[in-house]
């Protein structure tokens, strides 16, 4: 994240003593990325956050493969997918590659028995449906419906929610998200022509600093295996910290659409990238107002790109028969564009209240078996007349 945050109580002085107020001192910790070159912050803890009882048990949650090298035009069906109660139980891998895996989610209630870390991937949670808290070590984030949520790896982490309808899109990156590059000067701040600004960010407050002994399990994704480990103490216990790297929410609602005369392409759309794909969202916004333009999108080919699209809210003009929570899938090597008749229907329309969320990776995706459970299997022929 490029820019700075801090919460609760630090020293005036990094890498010093920092005393409780009943003697003893605060445990410094760098929570940093890429050795110490990257993004970081500096935290400041109760109890020792070292402290490593046992490790329960470790298990694979690597993603079952269907399809490994795909050419076909899928659509999943995502409300097909069947509610769980347990968070990390709800999370099913659809598309994934070396670089990122994208998932759906159906949590009915609140991660509250363990602590969920992710040792490999920074998370984007995207709230379809749903109202709560993201509570982290770092301070704790409100969310709602059209809430992006991004975790940096290594956060530790409890997802509260308020509701039992609640369904997440989520993608885990190898790589940092970070917002594009041609939005922001040589400081990082974000400039006239951006979409949105650092006001528009949801920063974490609320900070809580549990002083607990005990046994608090940890549940530690890394290499495809989840750990679960169990900690000596609450790993809620800092007191302050400030820095550069943190959690932090943003509203697709808070995105400002970019317009023109005539159709603009998908980066214009773009709101995150890494440096293996990027994260587009698609808001209500007026369409192109030459007077013999076409609002639908021109058919173009995926030659360097698999381009997933998840569909929220709306009328989904370049498509037929779509309806929210519905994923699909163009991949790279055939041209994709507007269903038959949407192209001709577009003309004339001023305006769309369509809402969708599209990652375009770099390399191709696989398919997972859970992925071929909820597909149509017959939308790669929808554009046959």
């Amino acid at each position: 994240m490029p820019i700075y945050h801090k919460l609760g109580n630090i020293p005036p002085k990094r890498h010093t003593q920092f005393k409780k107020p009943n003697g003893g001192l605060y445990y410094e910790q760098l929570f940093g990325t890429e050795g110490f070159h990257g993004h970081s912050s500096l935290s400041y803890h109760i109890d020792r956050p070292t402290q490593v009882k046992e490790i329960l048990k470790s298990y694979s949650v690597e993603p079952k493969i269907a399809i490994g090298k795909n050419i076909k035009s899928l659509l999943l069906k995502g409300f097909e997918l069947k509610p769980e109660d347990d968070f990390l139980d709800s999370r099913k891998a659809m598309l994934v590659n070396k670089d990122c895996i994208i998932g759906l989610a159906a949590p009915r209630k609140s991660l509250t028995s363990y602590f969920y870390k992710n040792a490999d991937a920074d998370e984007m949670i995207f709230i379809h449906r749903g109202k709560g808290k993201l509570r982290t070590m770092l301070g704790n984030i409100p969310f709602e419906y059209g809430d992006y949520l991004i975790i940096p790896r290594g956060i530790i982490y409890q997802i509260e929610f308020e509701t039992e309808d609640n369904r997440l899109f989520y993608v885990e990156s190898y790589s940092p998200f970070y917002t594009p590059k041609r939005y922001k000067n040589e400081s990082g701040q974000h400039l006239e022509h951006s979409p949105f600004c650092e006001r528009d960010f949801i920063l974490p407050n609320e900070l809580e600093s549990h002083d607990e002994k005990g046994d608090f399990v940890i549940k530690m994704k890394k290499e495809g295996m989840m750990h679960e480990v169990v900690y000596a103490t609450h790993p809620f216990d800092v007191v302050g910290w400030d820095g550069y790297n943190f959690p932090y929410g943003f509203s697709i609602h808070n995105f400002e659409p970019i317009t023109g005369r005539v159709h603009q392409p998908p980066p214009v759309h773009q709101t995150f990238e890494t440096g293996t794909f990027v994260v587009c969202s698609f808001v209500p916004r007026l369409y192109d107002y030459h007077p013999k333009s076409i609002p639908a999108p021109y058919n173009h080919s995926n030659i360097d790109s698999d381009e997933v699209l998840y569909y929220v809210d709306g009328d989904f003009m370049s498509r037929n028969n779509i309806e929210q929570g519905y994923i699909t899938l163009h991949p790279k090597g055939i041209p994709h564009g507007p269903a038959p008749g949407a192209m001709e229907r577009s003309i004339g329309h001023t305006e769309t209240q369509e809402l969708a969320v599209m990652v375009d990776t770099f390399r191709p995706l696989m398919v997972t078996e859970e992925a071929m459970g909820i597909d149509d299997g017959q939308y790669y022929k929808s554009w046959v007349e």
